[in-house]
């Protein structure tokens, strides 16, 4: 199987951009494209919502996401996204779910994902 679109979820950590390093990589030798994506939580999800006075959770939201979309723009420079035929995507909502859905309605060949790091016994553990 030779990929033609790579998903690379993103949370702007180092195993992260490990991961995006490693998918262009793969894209420059497939001649794939890249959809960069990641995934805000609804702070109305979060535990310390409740005890959030004076914000407008709504606003916190918005925040989240301005930060997000500019965090792909940096992680993914035009040059890069002309390079990629890349896409850059913002969704909200559990992690794992997001990601899921992306990968069933996007013609998603393949996944690259960072890690953290976790040795061999860790790994085994979990």
């Amino acid at each position: 199987m030779t990929p033609k679109t790579i998903l690379v979820p993103t949370d702007f950590s180092e195993p992260s951009d490990a991961a995006l390093a490693y998918a262009k990589e793969l894209a420059h030798a497939f001649d794939a494209s890249i959809h960069l994506l990641t995934v805000v939580e609804d702070p109305l999800s979060q535990p310390w919502a409740l005890e959030s006075y004076g914000a407008s959770l709504a606003d916190v939201l918005e925040d989240f996401k301005a930060n997000a979309r500019k965090s792909l723009e940096q992680a993914l420079p035009d040059a890069d996204r002309t390079k990629y035929n890349a896409e850059l995507a913002l969704a909200v909502g559990s992690p794992f779910n997001q990601i899921l859905n992306y990968a069933k309605s996007h013609p998603v060949d393949l996944i690259v994902m960072g890690t953290h790091g976790r040795g061999a016994f860790a790994h085994a553990i979990l």
